[in-house]
Parts: structure tokens; sequence; C-alpha cells
């Protein structure tokens, strides 16, 4: 009897005027009343369904909500109340903002659960949303790297897994104790060769050859010699155990390590061949030439130097800013080089011959370099020259700040992202561990075996967000996470 009056009342609640209809929602411990003629503009969503679903029975209520208290009238559910109040602004504003403080990740799941469209989205909270999935991205990525380090699939032959170990033995220092080795003395032997190079054209430790001329000193030949030896070995088994040979050879660093290379044994070929087939006068001079691109061995450092590679993708991305300060000196440089020869055109010893040779005036005084090899000699020259150079502080200083900002932003980035790569390989090795008695790394290498095969375990890797273990959790329980995973 009693079930029959509850569905009686549930009826009786069914039968009114739905766009009148209110009705009470509990979200979170946060009570609120919303009315039908608000929800019904949006009938796909959750709300709209809710005011429509009591003539449906409990087992139409319960797949929309949590609980149902039909002595109130009163639906609960267990999400978060500051992301509800942030989407129920669609309904009276007709888009959604985010509010701040709410991870995008989880503010995107509270969207998908309510089943509010993302288009309402505004579109700054877009921003922060995409930012958030290229990060989520970038730490799968990471992760996923170190799985493929630790697990091996037992079907490769002995080839595969042997330029596995080439390419980790000399691409990841972090791997093992001979690793590590490896890497700091091929950052030693660049600097050596740097040194080598520098050192080399010193007059006092060049020696003469038969023809009379200066050259480098024998022993700084063979180190340089053995450098490069070591350089090309290095290059070669990075190149064989490559997995993608063609996207190897076509990355910057491994085009650096190319002309690095490629210098010496191109001399060497031309001074013992070169002569035969042209005049000795072109083979040195283009030997010269050759000798002079060592200078690109420097940025192997940059294979090496975490440093580096964050101050490269700086500039990358601050393209923008050094456009404009390129543009402001340009126009600068041309008004005041142009100001600067007009009035010098009175004193008949002036320096400016010409508009196009004050550029270089120009450059030198609004850089605050000033050679002091042409300056203006009037007065009115001065004050342009002291103008010029005010001008150039101030467009120098500008675009200063957001390349920093940018610098000091991507640093702090990589540095978050390593440690979150860390944790979630701490939770996997946890997780993995309580499964089974075994090494939690042998533990975690067999669940990367077995989730290799998977279709979804890079989704499942991928939105990886909390603090508790959610990689493995399937689709039909990801919106029933608890109050403390939501808040991560």
């Amino acid at each position: 009897m009693a079930s029959e009056a509850s569905f009686q009342e549930l009826d009786s609640g069914g039968s009114e005027n739905s766009e009148e209809t209110e009705i009470i929602l509990n979200v979170g411990g946060v009570r609120q009343v919303l009315y039908g003629d608000h929800l019904n503009q949006y009938p796909d969503t959750r709300l709209a369904k809710l005011v429509n679903c009591l003539s449906g029975g409990y087992d139409t209520i319960f797949s929309l909500c949590d609980d149902y208290d039909p002595g109130k009238r009163e639906f609960y559910f267990d999400r978060d109340p500051d992301a509800f109040k942030c989407i129920i602004e669609v309904y009276y504003f007709g888009e959604v903002h985010m509010k701040k403080g709410i991870c995008p990740i989880c503010f995107k799941n509270e969207m998908e659960f309510w089943k509010v469209d993302l288009k309402f989205l505004d579109d700054c909270c877009k921003t922060l949303l995409s930012e958030k999935k290229e990060e989520l991205e970038e730490i799968a990525c990471r992760v996923q790297l170190i799985l493929d380090d630790l697990g091996w699939d037992k079907s490769e032959n002995r080839w595969k897994k042997c330029q596995k170990y080439i390419w980790k033995f000399l691409e990841k220092p972090e791997s093992s104790y001979p690793a590590r080795v490896i890497a700091v003395m091929s950052f030693l032997l660049i600097l050596t060769s740097s040194v080598v190079m520098c050192v080399g054209t010193i007059p006092e430790l060049q020696v003469t050859d038969d023809e009379g001329k200066s050259v480098e000193h024998p022993a700084l030949d063979k180190i340089e010699t053995a450098c490069i030896v070591w350089f090309t070995l290095e290059y070669i088994l990075r190149l064989i155990s490559s997995s993608n040979k063609l996207h190897f050879a076509l990355s910057f660093l491994n085009i650096v390590d190319i002309f690095a290379i490629l210098p010496f044994y191109v001399s060497l070929i031309l001074t013992h061949l070169g002569t035969r087939l042209m005049e000795l006068t072109n083979v040195q001079q283009a030997v010269q030439a050759l000798r002079i691109m060592r200078i690109a061995r420097i940025f192997k450092l940059a294979r090496h130097s975490s440093g580096l590679q964050t101050l490269t993708y700086a500039l990358k991305r601050s393209f923008k800013e050094l456009g404009l300060l390129l543009m402001y000196l340009a126009v600068g440089i041309f008004v005041f080089s142009a100001l600067g020869y007009t009035v010098e055109q009175s004193n008949p010893d002036t320096l400016f011959k010409s508009i196009p040779q004050s550029f270089w005036w120009a450059i030198i005084t609004m850089t605050t370099v000033g050679y002091g090899d042409i300056y203006p000699k009037t007065t009115l020259g001065k004050l342009n020259a002291a103008i010029s150079f005010l001008c150039g502080v101030i467009a120098i200083a500008l675009p200063i700040h957001p390349i920093i900002n940018n610098f000091v932003r991507y640093y702090n980035k990589q540095r978050v992202l390593e440690t979150a790569a860390k944790h979630e390989l701490e939770l996997m090795e946890l997780y993995a561990g309580e499964k089974k008695k075994g090494s939690p790394k042998e533990e975690l290498a067999c669940l990367w075996g077995r989730g290799k095969g998977d279709p979804q375990w890079s989704r499942r890797l991928k939105f990886s967000y909390s603090d508790t273990f959610v990689h493995l959790l399937s689709d039909e329980h990801r919106h029933h996470r608890n109050r403390l995973q939501s808040c991560k």
C-alpha cells in the first residue's frame, strides 16, 4: 500500500504542468529550487528530463539522480555544488562560465553529467580546458614512454630488444648508472671539442707547416679527431636503434649533430683529394669555411641541457614579442638615421655620408652599444642621438617582460609535468603491488604488457587527473566518483 501511495503521489506530481513545476535539488548538501519553465529551455539536459520524470516511476527517477525523497520531493546528487552553480547559469544566461579554482577537466565532466553541451562554455573557459587537456596528454605521453622502457614484449626478437636497449642506454640517462656516465662523458667531449676549436686559434700554440703557414698543433688535431669519432659512433648507434629513422633524421637536434660532424670529414676529403681536382687556393678556402662550421657542435649541449631546451621553446613561443621588438627597432633606425643624415649635412666634416651608412649609427645607438666610429657633430645631431638612445631603451625594454614570463611559465610547467608523471607512476606501482606480491616495477611492467593491447588503455591513461588511481575505472563508473575525487 505504501508503494502504491508513493506512485500515486508521483503520478499526481507528474500530471502538473511541467512549465509551472518546481523541483528541489540537493547537490552536494546545497539545496536549490528550480522551475520547469527555465529548465525546459534545453530539453536534452538532465535537469529538464528530471522535471518530467515523476510519471515514469522510481526506475526513471533513479536513472537521473542518486536519491529521491518522495515526502519532500527532493532530488539528491553527489556532485560538486560549486560547479553546479556555474552550470545552471546556462538556463538563465545561455552560457556557462567556469569559476576560478575549479579544475577544467572536472568541470567538463560535470557538464557531461548534467548533459549540458560544451558549446555553451565561454571561449575564455574553453582556452583553459584546452590547455589542461594538452597538459594531461603530455603527462600521458611521458608516462607511456617510461612504461615502454619498463615493458618488454616477449614476442619481439633479439634484434628488437637490442635496439631498445641501445636506445635507452644513449637517450635515457636516468635509466641506469652506466647510461648516466655515458651522458656525462658525451657532455664533457662536447665542451672539450669546443675548447680545442678556440685554443687552436691562439698564435702561440700554432705550428708552421712545410709551406711556412701557421696551422693548429698536431696534438689538438688528435683530440678533435677523437671527439669526432665519438660523435660519429654515437650518432650511428642512435640512428640504428631508432624505431622511426626518418623522424630521427629530420629532428632538429639530430640535424645539428650532422652539421657538427660533417665538416670534419668533408674537409678531410678536400684536403687529401681536392688538390687533384681543383686549385690549392680554392681547396684551402673551402676547408677554412668548413672549419668555421665546427661552431655548430656547441648546440649539441642542448641535448643534455633542459635549460637550453626551455630557452629555445620560450623564444619559439615569443615570436610575436620578438617581431614587435624588431619592428620598433626597424622604424626607429629608419627615422633617426634619416634625421641624423639630414641635420649633419650642414657640417663639412660630417661622418654621415648617406642614409644607408647612417643605419649602422642608428643601430649601435638604439641598442646602446655606441662604438664611436660614427658620431654627430652638430647640436641638432646630438639632440637626435639622445632621443634615439632613449627610444631604443624603451623599445628594447617593452617586450622583455613577456619573453621572461614565457620562459618562467614553460620552465615551471615542465617541472610540474615531471612531478605529475612520477606521481602517476608511483600510483600505478602501488596499484600493481597491491594486486600481486611481486616487485612493484615487475608488476608495473606486467600491467603495461596486459594493457598495451587494450584499446581502452591509452584513453584511460589520458584521462587520469585525480590524486586517486582512476586510470582503470570503467566508463560506467566514471561519473560516480566520490567527493574527494571530484575536488582534486
